[in-house]
């Protein structure tokens, strides 16, 4: 089972997205990109995945261009609200599916209430990714 998570700057919701589906079965063929790939994985995206002992500090944000000669069974777009435009995927995909999160890192206020964000984000994804795993992908394992 081969999975792209496609989002615009490939540092948070995509990575954290990725390395929790990875956690729920290392078996799955798992990468993330973006359109705008960032400089860097967001340092906070790193710290609240550590916090479930998952490690993505060696993870590196990439383009989406560096996937588009592959085969997806499964492209998942998590970009947020209605200011984002969802980045689109022209290769070879047999699902596409669109699971949405605000962006943490577009955040404003005290560093507690970014990192509140952060998590609130993090668990959302894990809610919505399990169900996506035990509902669709689990069935086809």
């Amino acid at each position: 089972m081969k999975i792209l998570i496609l989002c615009t700057g490939n540092s948070c919701r995509s990575q954290m997205a990725e390395s929790l589906l990875k956690s729920f079965n290392p078996m799955l063929e798992v990468v993330s990109a973006g359109t705008e790939p960032s400089s860097e994985v967001h340092p906070i995206a790193i710290k609240v995945m550590q916090e479930m002992n998952i490690d993505i500090r060696d993870n590196i944000p990439k383009s989406v261009m560096e996937f588009q000669n592959n085969d997806f069974d499964y492209v998942i777009t998590v970009c947020g609200g209605a200011k984002e435009s969802c980045p689109v995927f022209m290769g070879n995909v047999k699902n596409r599916i669109h699971i949405g999160f605000d962006d943490p890192a577009e955040a404003m206020g005290s560093d507690e209430h970014i990192y509140g964000e952060f998590i609130r984000i993090r668990d959302e994804i894990k809610r919505d990714f399990h169900k996506f795993y035990i509902n669709q992908l689990k069935p086809q394992l």
